[in-house]
């Protein structure tokens, strides 16, 4: 995760792929795009192959590889068709991460706090879309399955129950590959909003249920709180979604973006989830 490995090395496989081809043959200035990105392509691919990284941080990476393999294939290819010293540049590269990864080593990592929203209206009540929010039981994969983070391998929820415990109200989540974590009520206005903070036990998440470069409460990734707000929309319910994050990376800007992106879908999801259920649920109660 240092800035010095996620920058440069991609840029090195780049250059080594476009200076072994060039020491046969001259290469086209496509080849010296293409050819880089599929490079990386494999390397991730090898590190999902002999289990350095998992597939959640191999997706979400790989985009990033294949456009900088790209720049360290094109600036090989000005090398060697503008100089003679296209083994001592990429010498000179390969040895870049060592030598920047000491000086980044005892660097803090920064944060950035983020916030992501989205909203719906549903046709129901607020007292039925609040009850199931609080009491979302038996959450079956296609109810959810279409967001492209559990698509990716983040484990799918399976309920999230709110209970009255001796330290408060509290809402237990349950998620595949035996996750399980508390979001503890900070603000509770009954059919109008809440707000929650996360509580993480150390057996919350499972050896290998998450990728560690992406488990939430992790040195990289976490959630500060999530709220819902319900408000009365003619006969329905405009429920908002609310969720705030870290990211703690090297490279926020794409950290951040990519996390937006995955994020907001999940909130997109999620809000479709509740609204299919309260519905249901008011139809369900409707005299014949």
């Amino acid at each position: 995760m240092m800035a010095s490995f996620i920058y440069l090395v991609p840029v090195i496989v780049g250059m080594v792929t476009v200076y072994i081809a060039e020491r046969r043959t001259r290469r086209t200035w496509s080849y010296y795009i293409w050819a880089p990105s599929v490079a990386n392509t494999l390397f991730v691919i090898g590190t999902l192959l002999i289990m350095v990284e998992g597939w959640i941080c191999a997706i979400i990476i790989l985009p990033l590889f294949a456009v900088l393999g790209s720049i360290g294939g094109l600036i090989m290819g000005v090398v060697s068709r503008t100089t003679r010293w296209p083994k001592q540049t990429l010498y000179s590269v390969a040895v870049l991460p060592f030598i920047l990864g000491g000086l980044e080593a005892e660097a803090p990592l920064p944060e950035q706090i983020n916030r992501i929203e989205r909203t719906i209206v549903i046709n129901a009540p607020p007292s039925q879309v609040w009850a199931q929010i609080h009491n979302a039981l038996d959450i079956q994969h296609e109810e959810v399955n279409f967001a492209w983070a559990y698509r990716i391998g983040v484990p799918v929820p399976i309920s999230g129950i709110s209970q009255q415990t001796p330290t408060g109200i509290v809402r237990k989540i349950s998620m595949g590959k035996g996750i399980h974590f508390d979001q503890v009520v900070a603000e509770w206005k009954e059919n109008e909003y809440v707000r929650w903070t996360y509580r993480f036990d150390r057996d919350s998440f499972p050896p290998r249920a998450l990728d560690d470069h992406v488990r939430i409460g992790g040195q990289y990734f976490d959630f500060k709180d999530t709220s819902y707000t319900l408000r009365p929309h003619g006969h329905g319910t405009e429920l908002t979604l609310r969720m705030q994050y870290r990211v703690s990376t090297r490279f926020n800007w794409y950290a951040n973006a990519v996390a937006k992106v995955l994020l907001g879908n999940v909130e997109e999801t999620l809000l479709n989830f509740y609204r299919h259920r309260s519905e249901n649920a008011v139809t369900q109660t409707k005299p014949l």
